[in-house]
C-alpha cells in the first residue's frame, strides 16, 4: 500500500502487557468478550493510508501489505499514544467539581479546564487527576487483515462521511464528478465538521470543489415534529401535576 490509497481492514487491538483488548471490529468476538457496545458500528473499518487516520506504527504496517494479507504486529508508545508523562497527574480542588454539581469518583472521566483525564483518587478534599492518554506508556499489538481497497470515486467520498460521523447517516453523498463532490447534510451538521470532511475529499480524492446541501425529507420532518408534541405534551403534564399538587 502507498500513500492515499484507501484501505479497508479488520483488526483486533491489544495491550500487550495485559493482552486487553481496547479496540476490535469483529462483532461476535466484542460479544464474547463481553465488550459490546450497541452504539458501535462493528465492521471492517476504512482509511486512508498516510492520512493520520490511525496510529503512526499501525499507518506504517499498512505501507507494507498487500489485499488478503494477515499480520500480527507490535507498537511501541513512540508510535502509537505516546509516552507517560507523571507531570500530567495533576491535584484538582474537590471544590471545583461541587461547583458544578460533580460528584467526583476514582475511575471516572473528566473534563477540567477543556482537558479530558481520568480520576485516580479523591482524598482530604482533593482530587487526582490522570490527564494522560489511557494508553500512553503502554506497548499495543494489533491483528490486522486487508479486507479490500477501495478505487471507485462514490466509495471513497462514502468512506470519509463514515470515519468523519461514524455511519450515522447525518450526511450522502449527492452527487460526484471529477470537479465536485454535492453531499447532503441535516441542519446540525456543524461548520467545522463539513470544514474537515470537505478538505480531507478535496486532498485524498483530487476534488476541487465540494458542496454541502440541506435536505428537508417529508419523513424526517415528521419525526421531528412528533418529538417536539411528546415534548411539549411532556411539559404540560408535568406542569399539571405541580398545579394540584
Amino acid at each position: 500500500m502507498k500513500d492515499g490509497d484507501f484501505v479497508t481492514i479488520d483488526y483486533v487491538a491489544r495491550v500487550k502487557d495485559t493482552g486487553e483488548i481496547f479496540d476490535l471490529t469483529d462483532e461476535a468476538l466484542a460479544k464474547k468478550e463481553s465488550m459490546y457496545r450497541e452504539d458501535v458500528n462493528y465492521g471492517p473499518v476504512t482509511f486512508i493510508v498516510g492520512a493520520n487516520f490511525v496510529i503512526r506504527g499501525l499507518d506504517e504496517a499498512l505501507h507494507s501489505m498487500e489485499v488478503g494479507e494477515k499480520k500480527s504486529i507490535e507498537i511501541s508508545p513512540d508510535k502509537a499514544f505516546g509516552p507517560r508523562h507523571e507531570e500530567l497527574v495533576k491535584l484538582v480542588p474537590e471544590s471545583q467539581f461541587k461547583q458544578q454539581d460533580m460528584k467526583p469518583s476514582p475511575g471516572a472521566f473528566v473534563n477540567v479546564n477543556n482537558i479530558r483525564g481520568r480520576i485516580v483518587s479523591v482524598s482530604g478534599g482533593r482530587v487526582k487527576v490522570d490527564f494522560n492518554h489511557p494508553l500512553a506508556g503502554k506497548t499495543l499489538q494489533y491483528e490486522i487483515e486487508v479486507k479490500g481497497q477501495i478505487t471507485d470515486r462514490n466509495e471513497k467520498v462514502n468512506s470519509i462521511l463514515d470515519y468523519f460521523t461514524g455511519k450515522s447517516g447525518k450526511v450522502k453523498v449527492g452527487k460526484v464528478s471529477d470537479n465536485e463532490v454535492e453531499i447532503e447534510t441535516g441542519v446540525d451538521v456543524q461548520r467545522r465538521l463539513k470544514e474537515l470532511i470537505a478538505t480531507t475529499i478535496s486532498k485524498w480524492i483530487g476534488v476541487k470543489t465540494v458542496k454541502f446541501v440541506d435536505v428537508f425529507r417529508h419523513e424526517e420532518l415528521r419525526q421531528g415534529e412528533q418529538k417536539q408534541e411528546e415534548g411539549q405534551a411532556a411539559e404540560s403534564k408535568a406542569g399539571g401535576k405541580a398545579v394540584k399538587s
